[in-house]
């Protein structure tokens, strides 16, 4: 795998824990729990931030270290915004495409994402006929985009390079092999909606199980749906013939697929989550910080926070980093808009090397400290980490015999089962140092 010789042996002498060792600890650690070398060998990198706080910048700093110390690195952006093009001096088309050693570049059009899976299906109804070829008129290069479509097929074209849905079906095996993927969405609010789709789905998936399986209408339509989904996204290796029980089979791995990908976007591991701010920006500082409380609530982990830096930057980066504690900050190095960035010279600079250590982080190293959840059954208390929101902002709501908390808050919602020696009804809560303390009785 080609490299950066001068960087990447300049960088390890610099870190002996980042790069290259951290590739070979990283794979070796995964390839305890994998199932197979397939499996949770790719990490998801995203940014987090206000429109302008720089996540464009920030994402092709990062894809830019990555590859130069030597992983096989792929940025996906998704937007028509030219910005990555003039920063990496590369032309990105829907395909990925080298932009220089070991980084690619891609760029997803939800329009032409919608092709893959229609053709799946119309591959599927050809063999089985269910639609009696209603589906074979539908032209897919006719169809548009709804609202929400793109937050579900980037997560579908992100499984494709990941796969951390563990690969769901045959046909969703990755050709393209990457250790990083560097992910720049339209927006953090859509972002956030992608983050949280697998989570809220197992929740539709019970629902639609239950009708499928106690209903007329459900018992009659289930069995072909299943049938039509089965064969479009080869989840059995059985063949299509399905009974009652194979039904039950394909509901199960749905919902065990849904739960990965879940459990995933919680896991430091697997994916990177980084929040990005304008420390010259009151506003972008505040949405910075409900961005932290909101990637919590839709199951994610933030690794850390990036401040974008300017030439006549004038804030005192002790409040910044007081700002976000206990995550770790630093600041992304100026990159000029006005030629064409030197990426060896920015990579290898002394102001890079915070950005550089933190990106480089062990996957451990905030886990312990900023975990979104506590449980203290001597208290019969639930602690929940809750940066950028007040308790007027928070609604708490309990079903199912007070075994469940759901808690609304950023125009999120998560649902929070409790051990049984928490469980109960809501005694109280007070709201201190960002964190939400419920008691129990």
């Amino acid at each position: 795998m080609a490299s950066s010789p001068l960087l990447l042996s300049s960088a390890l002498s610099r870190n002996p824990n980042s790069g290259l060792s951290i590739r070979r600890r990283r794979h070796g650690a995964l390839a305890t729990t994998a199932s197979s070398e397939e499996d949770h060998s790719t990490k998801l990198v995203t940014f987090l931030g206000k429109g302008g706080s720089g996540k464009t910048t920030s994402a092709i700093f990062a894809a830019q270290h990555y590859a130069m110390t030597g992983f096989n690195t792929c940025l996906v952006i998704h937007s028509q915004d030219p910005t990555a093009e003039y920063l990496l001096n590369c032309k990105i088309g829907t395909s990925p495409i080298i932009c220089n050693n070991n980084l690619s570049a891609v760029r997803l059009e939800t329009t032409k994402m919608l092709l893959e899976p229609l053709h799946l299906l119309k591959k599927a109804d050809a063999e089985l006929n269910i639609t009696q070829g209603v589906l074979e008129g539908v032209v897919g290069e006719e169809l548009g985009v709804l609202p929400g479509m793109d937050s579900v097929f980037t997560l579908l074209a992100l499984e494709r390079l990941v796969g951390f849905l563990g690969n769901l079906g045959r046909r969703n095996l990755r050709k393209d092999k990457y250790d990083i993927i560097i992910y720049d969405g339209i927006n953090t609010e859509e972002t956030l909606r992608m983050i949280g789709v697998t989570s809220r789905a197992r929740l539709y998936l019970k629902y639609l199980r239950n009708m499928a399986e106690r209903t007329d209408i459900g018992r009659l339509a289930g069995p072909s749906l299943l049938r039509l989904v089965d064969e479009a996204m080869s989840l059995s290796t059985r063949g299509s013939n399905l009974n009652g029980k194979m039904s039950s089979e394909i509901w199960d791995i749905l919902e065990r697929a849904l739960e990965r990908g879940s459990s995933a976007f919680g896991e430091p591991r697997e994916f990177g989550c980084y929040l990005v701010v304008d420390p010259n920006n009151p506003a972008s500082v505040s949405s910075a910080l409900r961005y932290w409380g909101c990637a919590i609530q839709a199951g994610a982990q933030v690794s850390g926070a990036f401040g974008t830096a300017s030439p006549h930057s004038d804030v005192e980066s002790e409040e910044i980093v007081k700002n976000f504690s206990p995550l770790p900050f630093a600041l992304c190095p100026h990159v000029p808009m006005g030629s064409l960035p030197d990426w060896n010279a920015i990579i290898s600079s002394n102001p890079s090397e915070d950005a550089r250590n933190l990106l480089s982080a062990p996957a451990s190293s905030s886990s312990n400290v900023m975990e979104p959840v506590k449980f203290d059954p001597s208290k019969k208390s639930v602690s929940l980490l809750m940066p950028g929101f007040d308790k007027s902002e928070i609604k708490l709501y309990q079903y199912r015999g007070g075994s469940e908390l759901l808690v609304e808050a950023g125009d999120q919602r998560r649902v929070i089962r409790l051990p049984p020696e928490i469980q109960g009804k809501v005694g109280g809560a007070k709201f201190a140092d960002r964190k939400l303390v419920i008691t129990m009785r």
